[in-house]
């Protein structure tokens, strides 16, 4: 086995190693097992497979402890640190398990009484929380902004622990993301709250998550969320009452109080930047905007779509689907090969400007408009989705005409 992987690595010349590799296990709902027990199991399973590429996952197991106990182990956001999809030595990196079990209770609903009404102040999720499951690996961006994140509150955290005097070097556990609808602002909140809890797992037993509902919450007085962080502006011109200036304060008061404990942090988003106050923008530590993704981003994104279709059989028979990285190590040469992965390009490359949103929803759509049939080949699939594509932005445009 040993003689096998050395061989394997000498023919791969660009073996990553020393790099830290992060291990998720999802454990059974079912299983009662010790984690020590679990961690012993799937170390084993890793040192069968020394040269991995990539991120990878594992479902289905050869021992019978790990299938009793065990639901997935994947290797995970290798992406992250390594820029292109390389074969990494396991054996020669640092390994860090994540084990976990997903809770799979549903949120509860905090619920304020207001004049014979009741207004859903926030929804409360305990983490893992199954529903937020998978989210994390759908959210595709140009920039590095899920690394730079997990960086960001990694780096909190040992800030926390070694004592910084917080008055000489201040961090405030604040994070905006900004940008238009639709392009995964509040997915990217769940998906981050989601992958901590797993991340800090050997810290903390569980993690929560609070959506407060501001809209509903605030509407009654505001008539924009952001005009809560904007009155303060608008109260020295003389156009906002002292009513609204006594809440702003009130909501930044409480936001330098929130950072008094370390394993709290606070996500915002907001579609209308320009609206926020100074003072809440300069609270913030990372204000990360969040734009339409672009033709690379849109290829990946479609990538991952028509994958799962394919391990759901409903694109029959599977097709081999070529990178963005691959097709230019080929130099864009069409060929049997490549072809449907250049169609994919183009699809892609017309797609720009609309929100990962919307392009998650448009397989669907190319189904149920141009197919409904129980499988159907990717040449035809494609043509579909070409359709899908055309018809948002036709539906777009005769929106606007109608404004």
């Amino acid at each position: 086995m040993d003689d096998a992987a050395g061989e394997l690595k000498q023919a791969l010349p660009n073996v990553c190693d020393n790099v830290q590799i992060h291990v998720e296990v999802h454990q059974k709902s079912s299983s009662v097992a010790k984690k020590e027990d679990i961690r012993m199991s799937v170390l084993k399973l890793l040192n069968r497979h020394t040269i991995v590429f990539g991120d990878y996952k594992w479902t289905e197991f050869d021992d019978s402890f790990l299938k009793n106990n065990v639901q997935s182990v994947s290797i995970v956001d290798t992406e992250l640190k390594l820029k292109d999809r390389q074969p990494i030595d396991l054996s020669k990196s640092s390994i860090s398990l994540h084990i976990f079990h997903l809770n799979e209770e549903g949120p509860t609903s905090e619920n304020l009484e207001e004049e014979n009404e009741d207004i859903t102040a926030a929804h409360h999720w305990v983490l893992p929380a199954a529903e937020f499951h998978g989210l994390w690996e759908s959210l595709i961006y140009d920039s590095e902004v899920k690394a730079n994140l997990l960086d960001y509150v990694t780096t909190t955290l040992l800030f926390s622990d070694k004592n910084v005097d917080s008055n000489l070097i201040s961090w405030n556990r604040v994070v905006l993301l900004h940008g238009p609808p639709g392009t995964g602002k509040t997915s990217l909140c769940k998906a981050l709250a989601q992958k901590l809890t797993i991340r800090l797992s050997y810290r903390y037993r569980y993690g929560q998550f609070i959506e407060i509902n501001s809209h509903s919450l605030f509407s009654k007085w505001f008539s924009e969320v952001e005009s809560l962080t904007a009155a303060r502006s608008a109260f020295k011109a003389g156009t906002e009452p002292s009513d609204a200036i006594r809440v702003v304060n009130a909501v930044l008061t409480q936001i330098d109080q929130i950072k008094r404990y370390p394993n709290v942090v606070i996500l915002t988003t907001s579609n209308i930047t320009e609206k926020i106050d100074m003072a809440f923008v300069d609270r913030a530590d990372i204000k990360q905007y969040i734009g339409p993704p672009s033709a690379a981003a849109i290829f990946r994104i479609y990538l991952s779509c028509l994958e799962e279709l394919m391990k759901c059989q409903i694109i029959y028979p599977r097709q081999q689907l070529l990178t963005l990285r691959e097709l230019e190590m080929i130099g864009f040469v069409e060929n049997n090969v490549s072809r449907l992965s250049l169609v994919l390009k183009e699809i892609s490359r017309r797609s720009e400007g609309l929100g990962g949103r919307v392009l998650r929803k448009l397989p669907f759509l190319a189904h149920a408009l141009y197919i409904q049939s129980p499988s159907v080949t990717m040449t035809t699939f494609l043509q579909a989705l070409s359709l899908a594509v055309d018809k948002q932005f036709e539906e777009r445009k005769n929106l606007e005409d109608c404004v």
